[in-house]
């Protein structure tokens, strides 16, 4: 199958495009590469920098034919940027996507898998989180993901020939041997964890104490992107069935900040440095995943999401990898 990836230059696009291509399907990555790294994409993966919004751009690039399946990865992905610029979210996120997926149908793709979140949530009711939890997002990113969701329902009502799969996944983290966390900023725990740990930042300030968990930190579900990547190789292959389903992908385990510094620490060989902070705005005491519908649907089983593999994986791109990407 050919398969337009948006994002491929990405932390899990790029992972996603090589599963995709080691499958047997031929990739083509479509990526600014404003906030990607040319260096990511896989050998094989023809790359084409373009943004999604580029209408003349993304049509002529479909013209030549021949696609049959899109996923879509690229959005800006900073939630406390998208406080600050809800403008470039809704620009980017929202009005590209909406091209994006124009031009897509009418070149003929009918199947498309979506990079969506679990923030499209906001601040649980109940846990762990399943599918039909209300929608109550928190920032315009969050927002960005549930109206691209939306838009696609709406495209599989008006088509009957279309079919979409959302994928809500919780915190993507770990790392193969060539492909790792490379953000500027850098905003996820582990990474930041890690290169605390190795004495490339300063202490990470551990924001709030006090929450009703079993040590008063934070938890999160961590799923590791070999598995992200597995879900949405299973998802286009889902997407064609028409209608449009959404599915949580998290390992359904969640740890507390104060774990996952110790089990940092302990891969390291460092204790990572820390200090106590207050709550931030926003952040819920526990967020985990439910499983169940994408395990019984699409069969996709977290075979990679034990947080100790996926802190040995990410340290061990990190201390391969002490710059980042060499662009």
């Amino acid at each position: 199958m050919k398969i337009l990836v948006t994002g491929g230059a990405g932390y899990i696009g790029s992972t996603t495009a090589d599963i995709l291509a080691g499958r047997g399907h031929e990739v083509v990555v479509l990526d600014d590469l404003s906030r990607g790294h040319k260096a990511a994409v896989p050998t094989g993966c023809r790359l084409v920098e373009a943004n999604i919004g580029d209408r003349e751009a993304v049509a002529k690039l479909l013209s030549e034919g021949g696609f049959e399946g899109l996923v879509h990865f690229a959005a800006y992905a900073y939630v406390g940027e998208s406080t600050t610029d809800p403008g470039l979210y809704l620009k980017n996120n929202v009005a590209g996507s909406l091209v994006l997926f124009d031009e897509a149908y009418k070149a003929g793709i009918r199947r498309t898998v979506f990079s969506s979140s679990c923030t499209v949530y906001g601040v649980p009711s109940a846990l762990p989180l399943v599918e039909d939890h209300s929608h109550d997002a928190l920032s315009p990113y969050g927002a960005s993901k549930i109206m691209c969701e939306q838009a696609l329902g709406w495209f599989a009502k008006a088509h009957d020939d279309f079919g979409a799969v959302a994928l809500r996944y919780f915190n993507a983290s770990g790392a193969t041997e060539v492909r790792g966390e490379d953000h500027a900023p850098e905003t996820h725990l582990i990474p930041l964890a890690i290169a605390a740990a190795a004495g490339r930042r300063p202490p990470l300030t551990v924001f709030g104490t006090d929450y009703p968990t079993r040590d008063g930190t934070c938890v999160r579900d961590y799923v590791h992107i070999l598995d992200l990547a597995d879900a949405h190789a299973r998802a286009l292959d889902a997407a064609a069935e028409p209608g449009f389903r959404a599915y949580n992908v998290g390992s359904g385990v969640g740890y507390t900040v104060k774990e996952v510094l110790d089990v940092v620490g302990e891969v390291v060989g460092t204790p990572v440095p820390s200090t106590l902070g207050e709550r931030r705005d926003g952040d819920a005491p526990a967020l985990y995943a439910a499983g169940e519908k994408i395990r019984t649907e699409l069969g996709w089983v977290p075979e990679h999401s034990d947080l100790r593999r996926i802190v040995t994986d990410a340290w061990a791109w990190h201390a391969a990898h002490p710059e980042g990407y060499d662009d």
